[in-house]
């Protein structure tokens, strides 16, 4: 991603010539509730009524997902959304995936993953679960994944476009703010900065 350039625009910049690839890039952040509260849902009702699982079982697991996910989104965010390759088209493919964010952080249509990234990566997630945990297991604990992810999307929309009252929400979007205008070599964790302080990629406080 460029160093010196961000823009303030809430415009979205055109990525793309083909007009099916832009569309793809390009989504509104009510989109992923739309896809994966169904998700939660069908996976909630197949570990209790299906599988007929304890609320406390149901509930432990559930948990589990949602740390798991913060985890997952800070190694996400710093080795593979930062990672900047040397070859020209590997860049092409980096602006592509974060570098264009970090460009426009206020462009409100690449604020959220869109569907073409987002579904892919929850079937992976998926599958691979699938050889860790059994049905009960693994169907009380891909709901609280998924609901760490959307937590992690609202969030970060909410981030870059709305004014907090909260002070505690006001520290976690200055956590965010600063690895956008400050340091974007720090401060991975975007709904949590958990994995920052026990990775020590958190900012130095003065």
């Amino acid at each position: 991603m460029k160093k010196n350039y961000i823009s303030n625009s809430s415009e979205s910049s055109r990525m793309f010539r083909n007009p099916l690839l832009e569309s793809l890039s390009k989504v509104h952040f009510s989109v992923p509730l739309i896809i994966y509260i169904p998700v939660i849902l069908f996976f909630a009702y197949k570990a209790l009524f299906a599988e007929e699982v304890s609320t406390l079982f149901f509930a432990g697991f559930f948990l589990l997902g949602i740390l798991l996910w913060t985890v997952t989104e800070y190694f996400l965010h710093r080795y593979i959304f930062h990672f900047v390759p040397s070859s020209s088209w590997g860049l092409r493919l980096h602006f592509i995936f974060h570098g264009v964010h970090h460009d426009y952080p206020r462009d409100a249509k690449r604020l959220v993953m869109p569907p073409s990234a987002s579904i892919p990566l929850a079937v992976g997630f998926y599958f691979l679960f699938d050889l860790v945990f059994s049905k009960a297991q693994l169907f009380s604990f891909f709901p609280g994944f998924v609901t760490g992810y959307l937590i992690y999307d609202m969030m970060h929309y909410a981030m870059h476009h709305y004014n907090f009252k909260s002070s505690l929400m006001k520290r976690v979007k200055q956590h965010h703010m600063l690895h956008h205008y400050s340091d974007p070599t720090k401060g991975y964790g975007v709904s949590s900065k958990l994995w920052d302080e026990i990775f020590r990629s958190d900012f130095i406080r003065k």
